[in-house]
């Protein structure tokens, strides 16, 4: 059966995770994590990809990725994980696989969902009771985004910026997310469209997603995509 293509759209935020195969570890040191991150960083920009949220975990990797093209992802992936493969290899004396195939990726409506998959993504060493806050943990995004930590890969979103004029309120505002832990609802939510490569927002947003790539991007029957002239497209980026 043949695998269905990836949905993705330029400017339109993609929430993606890639597991280790067989869910076996794929950093094995603190040496990993940083060079992992380094070349996250070489060719994000190389792809004109912006980063804005990750966390590394043992066996598995989130990122919230904005691309400037519709391929930009799909090419920082495979050189990603082609050169962090053979450093394993080489590293640790070992051949073969080291991902369990594609990485599985959803579309991403910005409002009521961008900030959700920062915290459903910086939230996963906690849920993994790895740590029991967000902060202890060495290699997410969070200690940039909640309190000024320096990093030149990522890239604020939008969304995150809107928090708040000022850097360190926004800051403030962007703490004040993970008092709580994350709506079991919005969880599944996203887990679902993510490992199913569905896109990730109300009917309105999946329906114009589902007009500018011509194909289905949730689950149902397959059928006639809906036409431009049905649809407005234009406002994609914008609520619904």
């Amino acid at each position: 059966m043949p695998r269905r293509p990836r949905i993705t759209l330029a400017g339109v935020p993609l929430h993606l995770i890639q597991r280790g195969n067989n869910r076996q570890a794929c950093f094995f040191s603190d040496d990993d994590y940083r060079a992992y991150l380094n070349w996250l960083q070489e060719y994000a920009e190389k792809c004109s990809c912006a980063i804005h949220a990750y966390v590394l975990m043992t066996n598995h990797v989130h990122l919230l990725i904005t691309p400037r093209t519709s391929g930009g992802v799909g090419d920082l992936m495979k050189h990603l994980g082609q050169r962090y493969v053979q450093y394993i290899n080489r590293t640790y004396r070992r051949s073969g696989t080291l991902w369990e195939g594609r990485f599985r990726s959803c579309l991403t409506q910005e409002e009521d969902y961008v900030l959700a998959c920062y915290r459903y993504i910086e939230l996963n060493p906690v849920r993994g009771n790895m740590v029991g806050h967000p902060a202890e943990y060495l290699w997410s995004s969070y200690r940039t985004n909640a309190q000024g930590e320096p990093s030149a890969l990522l890239t604020h979103h939008p969304i995150y910026t809107a928090l708040s004029k000022d850097e360190k309120a926004r800051q403030a505002v962007y703490r004040e997310l993970f008092r709580y832990q994350l709506d079991p609802g919005m969880i599944d939510e996203i887990r679902v469209a993510t490992n199913s490569n569905y896109a990730l927002g109300s009917q309105k947003f999946q329906a114009q997603a589902a007009v500018m790539l011509g194909r289905r991007v949730t689950p149902g029957k397959s059928g006639r995509p809906i036409k431009r002239n049905e649809l407005e497209s234009k406002d994609l980026f914008g609520k619904g």
